[in-house]
């Protein structure tokens, strides 16, 4: 019987060692394990009693020993069991692989010609055969079938691939957001089953137009859905292929043909007004500076005053186009860039101006909903969306102060609001949460209010302006009569500390023919947000710019 050493200190449980003196084992199961036979000598170290060495195994140890060289003995045999069905499954796998890559997928030129269409247009075309293109949005391959979502920006197609298409080798190797051309028959889905649109496509050939990363450079490793929001805005390119953000584009391309269309049954002019300007709008700490050829120019904050020269030359006229605020603020209501849509109207009161606010907001939701494409994605977006209906509640500035009081709502300072104090987001917020329907909240203090505001004729304290609230969202539209005196429009230039010589064209619309004229500035992303129930405006925008944000 041969004998092995045990030492915890200097042994090593590993092939190499030989349970000698010299080269002893760590543990004493490990040596048992090696050989069940061996009598063991285990190293101890030095006592009052006796001197360090080697001394046999107690009888203690050594059952505690034989019980670790089983568990050893058995772990071995799982891993062994393990590499193993590993080996067999590999095999098994490259034999699938070599059989897989023998398959050729070829189109069967007897069968009809395939005609191309969108996704959009599939139910047009049951039981026909046609082509489909796009990118494969879900994937599912299993053996003798395959079943593919694909997304062409229309819709989604789930198309079903079987025999040899589903088990050839370039179908193995497909992945998420590879681009493919597929031919097949268009079904009718029987009862109990599911897909988009209730159809599928049942495919009879397949082209690789892209084949999109597979591994740890895979879509889905890129935008994993717990990401950091600052690495999905990095990756914005990408993000806006998931369902949710290409749903609120969709939506927003429905909102601004729909409200082209109130604007043009309301009789009003489209214009594009100029985004370098050289005046300000809403005050000199928001504008983004730039040099322009050798002079100081802005990116605009508005095209309210281009718009209000118009309305000599062309009647009420809207613009839909980019405006700029430098805004260091990160509010989820806030951009530095977003799409700005404005309108001027003349020859107009301010009850009529309230009213064509509240109309062209009721009209094109209206049309919004009853878009064949945008409605249904409104409907899954945002649930319980109830849309507005006419009139909103009118709700002056002062009676919002006293309901703010009322409620235990203090100004920002944590005071009782009073006359002149601006109503901060947070209160204005909880007050139309709380009323719950869309309110236009007018007549505001002239000290709040911008320097081109008409002030009431009943009070001059306050200003005929407007601001549109709606619940979960808070404002998405402010308006204004504006001062159509040229002495009262210069007394608001020296009050606001603005040189009036560079607002001479401006100025000259009260001069050559003024007239009692309104408008007002609505923001597209903003009312995306309460529309499409989103959380922040950012997710209401192609590529979002705020402070700290520029790229992609």
């Amino acid at each position: 019987m041969s004998t092995l050493y045990v030492n915890a200190n200097t042994g090593a449980d590993t092939p190499s060692s030989q349970g000698t003196q010299e080269a002893p084992y760590q543990s004493a199961a490990y040596a048992l394990y090696v050989n069940a036979d061996a009598k063991l000598q285990v190293y101890k170290e030095a006592t009052e009693e006796t001197p360090a060495g080697y001394f046999e195994i107690s009888a203690s140890a050594l059952k505690k020993a034989k019980k670790g060289a089983e568990g050893l003995k058995k772990k071995d045999e799982k891993a062994k069991k393990a590499a193993e069905e590993k080996a067999a499954k590999e095999a098994e796998e490259s034999a699938k692989m070599l059989e897989a890559m023998k398959i050729t997928i070829t189109e069967d030129k007897s069968l009809p010609k395939a005609e191309k269409i969108k996704i959009l247009n599939v139910s047009k075309h049951i039981d026909q055969r046609v082509k489909v293109q796009g990118w494969v949005h879900r994937l599912r391959v299993q053996k003798g079938l395959a079943f593919i979502v694909l997304r062409d920006g229309s819709g989604y197609l789930q198309c079903v691939l079987s025999g040899d298409l589903a088990n050839a080798y370039q179908t193995q190797q497909l992945t998420v957001e590879s681009t493919l051309s597929i031919y097949g028959t268009i079904n009718k889905l029987p009862e109990g089953k599911s897909a988009p649109g209730g159809v599928e496509l049942v495919a009879d050939y397949y082209e690789v137009v892209g084949l999109a990363p597979s591994g740890k450079d895979s879509f889905t490793n890129q935008i994993a859905e717990d990401a950091d929001p600052s690495l999905l805005l990095d990756r914005r390119h990408l993000t806006l292929r998931g369902e949710t953000l290409s749903a609120v584009m969709k939506v927003r391309a429905s909102l601004l043909a729909s409200i082209r269309r109130v604007y043009k049954e309301e009789n009003l002019c489209e214009v594009t007004p100029p985004c370098m300007v050289q005046t300000q709008v809403e005050g000199g700490s928001t504008l983004f500076k730039m040099d322009y050829y050798g002079e100081e120019a802005f990116l605009t904050q508005s095209s309210q005053l281009y718009l209000e020269t118009l309305l000599p030359a062309l009647g009420d006229v809207y613009c839909i186009q980019e405006s700029f605020r430098a805004e260091k603020s990160h509010t989820r209501r806030h951009l530095s860039e977003y799409t700005h849509i404005e309108a001027e109207l003349a020859f107009l009161s301010f009850e009529d101006l309230l009213t064509h606010i509240e109309t062209v907001i009721t009209k094109t939701i209206q049309y919004v909903l009853e878009d064949p494409v945008a409605g249904p994605l409104v409907k899954q977006l945002n649930p319980g969306f109830v849309p507005p209906q006419m009139p909103f509640k009118r709700m002056q500035y002062i009676e919002a102060i006293e309901w703010l009081n009322e409620n235990g709502i203090p100004n920002e300072e944590g005071q009782p609001f009073k006359f002149g104090d601006d109503i901060a987001e947070a209160a204005e917020r909880k007050m139309t949460d709380t009323i719950g329907v869309p309110i236009l909240l007018n007549r505001f203090p002239v000290e709040i209010k911008s320097f081109y505001m008409k002030k009431c004729a009943d009070d001059p304290r306050v200003t005929e302006s407007v601001d549109v609230l709606m619940p979960t969202v808070g404002e998405i539209t402010g308006g204004s009569m504006r001062i159509d005196n040229v002495d009262e429009l210069l007394a608001g230039f020296k009050r606001e500390g603005i040189d009036p010589a560079s607002y001479y064209w401006f100025i000259d619309q009260r001069v050559y023919g003024t007239c009692p004229h309104g408008g007002y500035g609505l923001g597209t992303e903003r009312i995306l947000a309460w529309l499409c129930n989103r959380f922040t405006v950012r997710d209401c925008s192609l590529y979002p710019r705020f402070s700290g944000r520029c790229k992609p």
